[in-house]
Formats: C-alpha cells, structure tokens, sequence
C-alpha cells in the first residue's frame, strides 16, 4: 500500500484548516478579522479551503482605520465580491467620535491603539465569542508568547501568564460569560511560509507588495509614503522603486526598497533578510520595547 508523505506547506495548511474547524464546532458565533493585507488574505484561502463547497460559517470583519492604503480597500472590496461572503466594516472614525476619544499625537501618529475600542464594541454589539486573526508567531516577541487559541477576559485584555494549555493540538475553547477567544491558525507559519504557499496556491495580492515608484521621505531610515495623512515639510521627497512587506496605516507602515515584482523574486529577497517585517517597516512598534504588548493587553488583535 502507498503511503502519501505531506510536503510542510501541506502540513501547515492542514493544521490551519483543523484549527478553523475546531472553531466551527466550539463557537457559535465567530468572526474573521480582515485588514487586506497578505495574511488575512490566507486566512480567507484557508477558510474557504475547509469550509467549501458550503458557505463559511462567520462573516468577515474589517476594522477601518480611516488611514488605510487605497490599493488595500480596492483588493477588500474584490475579493469579497468575488468569494460573495458577509464582510462587516466598521470604523474607528465613528469610535473616536461616539466616544470622544483622544488621538494619539505626532506626525506619524497611528490609530493603532483606537482600534481596541472599535474591536470590542464590535464583540459587544454582534456578541461573537471568537475572533479569528492571522497573527503568526514570527512577527515580534509579544506575539509570540500567544496560544493558537488565546482568551481575553471580560474587558478584552490579554493576560499571557494566563493562557490554557495547548497539548497534541487540542484546542480548548471554553469560555466563560464575557469573554472572548482569539484564535490564530497560522501561529506556526513564517513570512516565508507565508510567501512559499501564495506561491503554491497563486493567491493574489495587493499591488503595494510589489516593487512600484512610489514619492516618499526618509524618517529614521525608513520610507514613509507621501499622502494625504503624511506630507513633506522640510525633507526632500525621493522617488523610490520599492514595495511593502507588512501593511497597516499609511501613517505609521514604511516601505523597503525593492526591484522584486514577482513572488519567487520576494521570496528570494527574504532569504537574504535578517530583519523582521515587522522590525525593518512599523513605526508604531518602535516607540518601546513592549508597545505590541501593551496594545494586545487593552485589546488590540
């Protein structure tokens, strides 16, 4: 009798498929948490991987900062046209406003810490008891201490030194009255791994992930595109052939130079990395050593 051996890729996509249905049959009513970007991209391929051909059992959710990339709400608004699924918006425009909420200050101040608030008023007002996000595990040291299935108490906090568990890849989502489960089926994905599968599957993308000429300006090192959130002062404005490797606002996510315009090109530009996406392209995680953990404990993703 032949036996069949899966690849990793393989083995990746079908530990993420497992975990989505364990989060059919423990929840009864979970979200997808949707930015456009390339993992919550995967994340929808994997969900319809394990749910098709029936629809998927939770809708989409995008928090919508106001201060997104263009080319980002474009790519939202044609793959769920495309996959005809349910997708919630709701935006952190109209939270700042409901609740008179303070701004962060500065140039390339983010919205970052705001969509918490926006996040769990929308756990309250559609009481879904499990969100379903597409943090992996390689990105920065807060996210890796979290669990594939990680609760949040009744404010929305996280607390790591209080997470279940998890042995033979069983999963427990009990939860009590109030709380909320974060579940993350692709904790155990790299960026390579990541790029490797689009590869495999041919996913498509955002074109902000490829090499383009974009206007910017140099702040600390990093490449901040020029917009309507972000305009030049002093500095020079530079014409640069470059790409994103992360993408979250316009206001605090910078660019890397870059000739790659083709997946295999990327994933060879990653194998000459040393830096995080994270690391080499977010401004808002460079403020201290623990700001992705001090917004995950008031109820960031």
């Amino acid at each position: 009798m032949r036996t069949y051996q899966l690849n990793y890729l393989e083995e990746l996509e079908s530990e993420s498929i497992h975990i989505y249905r364990e989060v059919a049959g423990q929840f009864e009513n979970p979200v997808l948490l949707f930015s456009g970007g390339k993992d919550s991209i995967l994340l929808v391929h994997l969900a319809l991987k394990a749910f098709r051909p029936g629809k998927l059992p939770f809708p989409l959710l995008h928090i919508d900062t106001g201060h997104n990339f263009p080319e980002t709400l474009e790519f939202r608004d044609k793959l769920v046209k495309k996959i005809q699924e349910k997708i919630i918006i709701q935006k952190v425009e109209d939270t700042i406003n409901k609740k008179n909420l303070s701004e962060d200050k500065g140039r390339f101040s983010s919205r970052n810490r705001l969509q918490s608030y926006t996040l769990i008023d929308s756990i309250e007002e559609y009481q879904f008891d499990a969100c379903i996000g597409g943090g992996r595990r390689d990105e920065e040291k807060a996210r890796s201490k979290e669990r594939v299935f990680s609760i949040r108490n009744e404010f929305g906090s996280w607390e790591p030194k209080l997470q279940k568990p998890e042995l033979w890849n069983i999963y427990n989502g009990k939860i009590k009255k109030g709380e909320n489960m974060r579940v993350f089926p692709i904790s155990n994905w790299t960026e390579l791994d990541v790029w490797n599968y689009i590869k495999k599957e041919k996913i498509s993308l955002p074109s902000i992930y490829f090499s383009h000429e974009r206007k910017v300006i140099n702040f600390k090192g990093k490449w901040i595109a020029i917009s309507n959130f972000v305009k030049p002062k002093d500095e020079v404005v530079h014409v640069k052939k470059l790409r994103y490797r992360t993408i979250g606002d316009m206001t605090c996510t910078a660019a890397i130079e870059s000739e790659a315009t083709n997946v295999e090109e990327i994933i060879q530009e990653l194998l000459n990395t040393k830096v995080s996406e994270r690391g080499q392209t977010r401004i808002d995680d460079s403020f201290s050593e623990t700001s992705m953990e001090d917004r995950k404990k008031q109820g960031y993703f």
